[in-house]
């Protein structure tokens, strides 16, 4: 994956960064990063005929724009054939599923940055809620085989295989 540390100016030559990319590299290919950006990228690539599932971004208006290949979007409203330089909208809470072509597809997709998970406690509870609502206590249910590996993002399906947001596959 390609980065540059200095967050101004020109980031990144997208078409350097798939060019240099390993044979057979999927997933997040480079990612805009910087601690005090507002903005959250990603150049993806999908193998030949892979499939993102449908799915919806419940929080964030998502701008995939695609910059190699061509493959198929199929939204609420239909299906469309996406080439290079086809820019499409995902607004917030849209279903939508995206099929690589024949030859594989790049993307690059942009939205608001969303905030990081944090880690501490979390609102105060009564002990009596934990037995009201039929449990005992003890600890939640592990969720680290839905977290991406190369973009963080919590898959919303349990059994989702790739991720909604960058097209890699999820752990085991």
């Amino acid at each position: 994956m390609t980065t540059l540390p200095d967050p101004t100016g020109v980031l990144a030559d997208l078409d350097a960064v798939i060019a240099n990319a390993p044979e057979g590299a999927t997933g997040a290919l480079w990612r805009l990063t910087g601690a005090a950006r507002g903005l959250d990228a990603n150049l993806v690539r999908l193998r030949p005929d892979a499939v993102i599932a449908e799915h919806a971004e419940p929080v964030l208006d998502v701008l995939l724009v695609v910059v190699d290949g061509a493959g198929r979007i199929d939204t609420e409203d239909g299906s469309h054939r996406l080439r290079p330089h086809s820019a499409v909208l995902l607004a917030r809470g849209a279903r939508r599923s995206l099929t690589a072509g024949p030859q594989g597809m790049t993307y690059l997709t942009v939205h608001t940055r969303r905030p990081g998970l944090g880690i501490g406690a979390g609102p105060a509870a009564s002990p009596a809620a934990g037995l009201r609502a039929g449990g005992g206590g003890g600890e939640s249910a592990c969720l680290l085989h839905r977290v991406c590996p190369d973009c963080g993002r919590l898959a919303t399906g349990s059994d989702a295989r790739y991720c909604s947001r960058c097209g890699a596959g999820l752990p085991g």
